[in-house]
């Protein structure tokens, strides 16, 4: 990562026009390399993701014996040994600032007969890991880790028997942790289920599908039991709907955009900002809608219109979660009172992203944003003054504040290269497409 200390982003006068390739889902990326990995044979891969939280799980799965041919940008050849020939790795894996990467790899290799110590960043130091570990011990798994077992740095003790499949009722939707145990599952005795309150993105279970593995899904709850996976010959990973967030929102807020968002993921676990979007009088089209492997994909067309504020709650949380920050800078310049509850979630993820725009974001519209426990009020404001913010080192405030920049007076952002983390190319395409 460079080390730009602040990132200043002027006006946007004209309007955003042109077409936009959205880098790769960063979800699928990592779930298509360990599930690559975990497989026999190879894998090509295309539209991976290149960017700092991907490149740590492809780090990791060379450490654990996957073969990996780099063939340029985005494409990769994973040549998988099978669960049953990882290898221990010889010195710690670093998961970086990865979350994703983390969790899902907790849950692969806690039935390995092998020693694993993982660590990270700062801020994934600070991120809560009880919610996988726990149901991970109750399948049998021996992990340790600072503050009771919950923090950074964790080892995985070699397992001495098989782990045993569980029906664990998750008390909160995370598809983190619903993949962590599926991937344990599949390496398990007997069925392991997992029931969720609310539907998490499904990405999991449409790889799973590819790479062979038996699944039953019902209404809220997905089963699997010990399997083989088998290599498919190919995945294409669609663009990143989460990446993709910030350009439905710069268009439809700057007079006289028009973007049109090229071969976005549109699977319905992610889509809740398109609706909300459109609740607020977006005007967005989708075009060409297919099926690329397990997902559907689209072009997605965004065009300014006026916005209005909305409210949304716990049930639609999880199929946005990522996209909030942009949701915000949305409501800051929409007509009207915007109401979000039930997101309680952002407080740990990279940073507290409620404290984090709570903040940053009435720094640009004084007193515009009330901080709730889970949520945030915004008040719809006609302008957004010039202000320095911070990014906090996350790469979701520090896109979401650019756009809010580029739609009002313009903005300086501090520790602005975080967003190598998912858009490494993020501010060079605002500047394409402002020309």
């Amino acid at each position: 990562m460079s080390s730009v200390q602040a990132k200043r982003i002027e006006r946007v006068t004209r309007g955003l026009t042109g077409e936009v390739v959205i880098p790769g889902d960063k979800s699928i990326s990592h779930r298509s390399v360990i599930l690559a990995g975990l497989a026999e044979g190879p894998t090509e891969i295309v539209h991976w993701l290149e960017a700092a939280d991907c490149l740590s799980t492809l780090e990791g799965m060379k450490r654990l014996g996957a073969g990996i041919t780099h063939r340029g940008e985005g494409m990769l050849t994973v040549h998988g040994v099978g669960w049953n020939n990882l290898r221990e790795p010889e010195s710690v894996l670093d998961a970086g600032n990865s979350g994703t990467m983390l969790r899902l790899l907790l849950g692969a290799l806690a039935p390995q007969p092998f020693l694993t110590t993982f660590m990270g960043d700062a801020s994934l130091s600070r991120r809560p890991m009880g919610r996988v570990i726990q149901p991970l011990t109750q399948m049998g798994a021996k992990i340790v880790g600072r503050k009771g077992n919950t923090l950074l740095p964790i080892t995985l003790l070699p397992a001495k028997k098989s782990l045993r499949g569980i029906r664990y009722e998750m008390p909160v939707a995370s598809a983190q942790v619903k993949s962590a145990l599926l991937l344990a599952g599949i390496q398990a005795e007997g069925e392991t289920t997992v029931v969720e309150p609310l539907m998490s993105r499904d990405h999991t279970e449409r790889l799973l599908d590819i790479f062979g593995v038996p699944i039953k899904r019902t209404r809220g709850q997905v089963t699997v039991q010990r399997a083989s996976l088998h290599a498919p010959e190919r995945i294409e990973v669609p663009g990143d709907i989460s990446s993709a967030a910030y350009w439905l929102v710069a268009a439809a807020l700057i007079p006289g955009s028009d973007l049109l968002l090229k071969n976005v993921g549109i699977n319905p676990t992610r889509t809740g900002i398109l609706d909300v979007m459109k609740a607020m009088g977006a005007d967005i089209t989708l075009l060409a809608e297919h099926i690329s492997g397990s997902e559907p994909v689209a072009d997605i067309r965004v065009k300014a219109a006026p916005l209005r504020g909305v409210s949304f709650g716990a049930s639609l949380i999880p199929r946005l979660i990522d996209e909030i920050p942009a949701i915000v800078a949305a409501a800051l310049l929409a007509e009207g009172e915007t109401i979000i509850t039930g997101a309680g979630e952002l407080r740990v993820k990279e940073t507290d992203r409620l404290q984090a725009m709570a903040e940053e974001y009435n720094k640009l519209a004084p007193g515009s944003l009330t901080e709730l426990s889970d949520g945030l009020v915004i008040h719809g404001q006609s302008a957004l003054r010039f202000a320095a913010v911070s990014s906090r080192a996350d790469h979701r405030i520090a896109m979401a504040l650019a756009v809010a920049g580029a739609a009002g007076d313009g903005v300086e952002i501090r520790d602005p290269d975080c967003v190598d983390i998912s858009y490494p190319n993020f501010y060079q395409t605002l500047e394409a497409l402002r020309k």
